[in-house]
């Protein structure tokens, strides 16, 4: 027996297409009983059509062919494109599948029609691939969604070819569509399951990491009230130490987590990362010891990137000393910087927006890492490293900065030959790079001039602390314990000379509400913001005035003394 070539060729294709979708959907074990399935069905129903001249019943008796190709399996179709009609023949499974009419598909239905369910931020990429089918190689494959009728939402993927006459012209497309809802749906219960799985590591690790910080910090302060009482004021200091110590780093811990989530206050600025690494290369080498050999490939003529240079400072770091344990028996570690223009497909792999990046990058020649662990490297709390040596924190926080940043970390490796860590930093659009003048170092103990400064903070610690502080300095301080609060003081006679509140507030007003109804009764009133959460910070920074200013929990008092003094006397 004999069958027309277009037709069989495309039926070929749809066949393969379809064994390879119903092993991955698991409804058989392997191709080949996939494929004897289909054999088996084939046999059961193939007729001869040599003597069939006329292209329409050709065409319909493909589709009959077809039809009995695809009984045994579920969720498939065979379509066929007709140029010269502009018109899609569809079977059963394609008509269901698109919620099309089974009649109107089987004696053919304009492309406009048959596109009608397409979904619109789908429709523009299927008719350029298919567009592009037509004159190029003629394959089409697209995985796109259908509105159904029924309300539901199809995830479709279709593989097709388009055949040509002696001329070079299209003439048919033939292919299958493969409905592919079930495992979407699947992949996005995984993914939810594996964010809830992640959220599970980051509370679980979270309350195990400040359990000991907070055992440190209470325990010392229980001792610096014994000691106290027995009047042992000779022992305070190593408690004092201690607490300051466990407190630190608990602000550590809480500035990493901030950056996983992407929710750290940024200063980004116009920074020569090639600079930056040279001015660091000395403290990279001492920390990563003699062992390692650090070498620097810098590009000669670098773009700035608009990044927190302080931040980049400490990633750059935390990854070299991630490629220093991937290398305890010693190896080389190499720092790179590179301009890189990123097109629409190479953005979209790096989740970014196309243009221009500088990227830096810290390879290292050590133990590489597994498929398995390059997809959990940058999740919250995981770690290769043995208990007590890592908080496996740090890519995340990498990862979590980058991202906020408008960058991207690309990870290659591979195992006993080594790691490439690349970050991608978008370009500044400055031309020099930008530099911050030192801060004036500022007396300790200032003379007030009569100033009065109001604060507004809902947490009781905080605004007895700062409020002690602006006496230390002989400033007057005036308290508020929410938004509403601070209005009222605003709203009255009282001279104010500079308002220091927290950005998140109860009662509804949050700060910088305070702040501009406050410049709106005091033209000119200095504000000092403090916060420790901004969401979207680098965005909501970019939006002060000036005579406004940002400082981000936690504090010293230090810190806190010097910013009142300066944004005061300026």
């Amino acid at each position: 027996m004999s069958y027309r070539a277009p037709q069989d060729l495309a039926l070929g294709l749809a066949l393969t297409a379809l064994l390879d979708a119903q092993v991955a959907a698991g409804h058989y074990a392997s191709v080949e009983q996939a494929r004897s399935a289909a054999l088996q069905n084939l046999q059961a129903g193939a007729r001869d059509v040599t003597a069939e001249q006329h292209d329409e019943t050709a065409l319909h008796d493909s589709m009959d062919f077809a039809r009995l190709a695809l009984s045994a399996v579920s969720g498939v179709g065979v379509w066929t494109y007709e140029v010269s009609s502009d018109c899609f023949y569809c079977d059963a499974g394609i008509s269901e599948l698109y919620g099309i009419d089974p009649v109107q598909s089987a004696a053919g239905i304009k492309r406009t029609d048959f596109l009608a369910n397409v979904h619109a931020d789908d429709l523009t990429a299927l008719r350029k691939t298919m567009a592009g089918g037509l004159v190029n190689s003629g394959e089409l494959e697209l995985e796109y969604r259908i509105l159904h009728p029924d309300g539901s939402v199809r995830w479709v993927l279709s593989r097709g070819h388009t055949y040509f006459n002696t001329t070079g012209q299209p003439v048919r497309r033939t292919g299958v569509g493969i409905d592919m809802t079930a495992q979407r749906l699947l992949e996005q219960q995984l993914r939810q399951s594996q964010k809830m799985e992640a959220v599970g590591q980051l509370t679980g690790g979270l309350a195990h990491d400040f359990n000991n910080l907070l055992a440190g910090i209470m325990g010392s302060l229980e001792m610096l009230r014994l000691r106290v009482g027995q009047g042992r004021f000779g022992e305070m200091d190593r408690y004092l130490d201690a607490a300051q110590g466990a407190s630190r780093r608990a602000a550590a811990l809480t500035h990493r987590l901030l950056a996983f989530s992407r929710r750290q206050t940024l200063e980004p600025s116009a920074t020569d990362v090639n600079r930056l690494v040279m001015g660091m290369l000395e403290l990279i080498r001492s920390t990563v010891g003699p062992a390692v050999q650090v070498q620097v490939q810098g590009q000669s003529h670098p773009w700035l990137t608009q990044v927190d240079a302080n931040q980049l400072e400490n990633a750059l770091l935390n990854l070299c000393i991630n490629a220093r344990d991937a290398m305890p028996q010693g190896g080389t570690l190499s720092i790179g910087t590179a301009n890189c223009s990123l097109d629409a497909k190479a953005a979209a792999d790096q989740e970014v927006p196309a243009g221009d990046y500088l990227t830096l990058s810290v390879t290292d020649t050590g133990s590489g890492m597994s498929r398995e662990v390059m997809a959990h490297a940058f999740d919250p709390f995981f770690t290769t490293k043995p208990t007590g040596k890592g908080t496996g924190l740090g890519l995340s926080m990498i990862y979590g900065f980058v991202r906020q940043s408008g960058g991207s970390v690309q990870i290659q490796s591979q195992l006993t030959l080594g790691t490439c860590m690349t970050l991608y930093l978008p370009r500044a659009r400055a031309v020099s790079a930008s530099a911050k003048p030192p801060l004036a170092a500022l007396p300790l103990a200032v003379t007030a001039q009569g100033e009065t400064v109001l604060v507004v903070d809902d947490e009781p610690t905080v605004r007895m602390l700062i409020t002690e502080v602006l006496q230390e300095l002989g400033y007057q301080a005036l308290q508020a314990a929410d938004g509403a609060s601070g209005l009222q003081v605003l709203q009255s006679n009282q001279k104010i000379d500079l308002l220091v509140t927290d950005v998140g507030l109860p009662g509804g007003i949050n700060g910088r509400q305070v702040a501009d109804a406050g410049r709106t009764l005091r033209p000119g009133l200095k504000v000092l913001f403090i916060t420790g959460y901004a969401h979207d910070a680098m965005a909501w920074e970019e939006q002060l005035e000036p005579g406004m200013h940002l400082l981000t929990k936690p504090f010293s008092m230090e810190a806190l003394t010097h910013r009142i003094k300066t944004v005061i006397t300026s």
